[in-house]
């Protein structure tokens, strides 16, 4: 019932098997969150860090709550007002946090690769939760589980990711996830926020957000990603939002169902509407009740005390 890896650093490094142990694992755990009492003792005696270098909400809570179902110990770090800020080092902070005998960490960093660099230097499990414009291999997997759970596969099944592509680590680690699961990957969105470099990963393209809706069966929209554009890459949020943003309108017309989801924060009235984030055809919030299951699934995998998962 353990992965073929010590550690969660990238969708990459998961096989196929995986990634389906990870998904009947977090089948299991679903169950167990409907229940009156929503806890398993699956990692009593498991202290885990939360080691943030970057801000977030959504990610570091549903990683709290996840943990806080299977019963761990949490400590959760900042590198707001801590050592960070005098000039320690990332592996002298995580050194300390270990020296108190802490089992795995959960980290975000805005540099692309450290979690990569952690592992090679502490014995600990890793888990990832974003690095820089890299990976984030939970939101992929819960985003690709969130899709299986309405299309019953994801081989052959058509989905669009729109949006900010140059600068998210979502859609990196989707197109990785979604391909090794057999999905037909279209990105779409302003030329100057698709990197070249992107054809190099077999999808397919498209500046036309309309066509990409009509090519597909699945919408992953992302955000605009402001904070990470070092120079303006297109002239306003209205403008992006008159040619690329999606509303509700503009899914009736398709004539057809499509599955829209978002991985937060929304930024309303830019990439998506609001009547479009609330329809019929969004999982938004599935994606946000999945994503708890998921990272249970993926802590218990990797604590090396994965024997088995009773739903009953």
């Amino acid at each position: 019932m353990s992965l073929s890896v010590k550690h969660l650093l990238g969708i990459k490094e998961l096989n196929v098997q995986d990634i389906e142990k990870i998904f009947r694992t977090a089948d299991n755990f679903k169950q167990v969150l409907q229940r009156p009492i929503k806890k398993v003792p699956s990692l009593r005696d498991t202290t885990i860090a939360n080691v943030f270098f970057e801000n977030s909400t959504r990610t570091r809570i549903s990683f709290e709550l996840a943990e806080k179902r299977l019963s761990a110990d949490t400590i959760n770090f900042s590198a707001s007002g801590s050592s960070v800020s005098k000039g320690e080092t990332l592996v002298d902070t995580v050194n300390n946090i270990l020296a108190m005998k802490v089992d795995m960490v959960v980290m975000r960093h805005s540099a692309s690769g450290a979690p990569w660099f952690l592992a090679r230097h502490i014995d600990a499990s890793i888990v990832n939760a974003g690095d820089g414009t890299n990976e984030h291999p939970t939101q992929a997997l819960l985003d690709a589980y969130s899709i299986r759970e309405q299309l019953g596969t994801l081989s052959g099944k058509r989905i669009a990711i729109i949006g900010d592509i140059m600068h998210s680590r979502v859609a990196l680690s989707n197109i990785f996830c979604l391909q090794k699961l057999g999905a037909e990957i279209m990105v779409a969105g302003p030329p100057t926020l698709i990197p070249k470099h992107i054809r190099d990963q077999g999808v397919k393209i498209s500046y036309d957000v309309r066509k990409a809706l009509e090519w597909a069966e699945v919408a992953n929209v992302l955000r605009i990603q402001l904070e990470r554009q070092s120079k303006p890459l297109f002239s306003t949020l209205r403008e992006y939002a008159l040619y690329y943003g999606i509303n509700k309108s503009m899914l009736d017309g398709l004539q057809k169902e499509m599955i829209i989801m978002h991985p937060g924060p929304i930024n309303r009235g830019v990439e998506l509407s609001s009547d479009a984030a609330d329809s019929g055809q969004s999982i938004i919030l599935e994606q946000v009740q999945n994503g708890v299951a998921v990272r249970m699934a993926v802590l218990y995998l990797l604590s090396g005390k994965a024997e088995s998962v009773e739903a009953g």
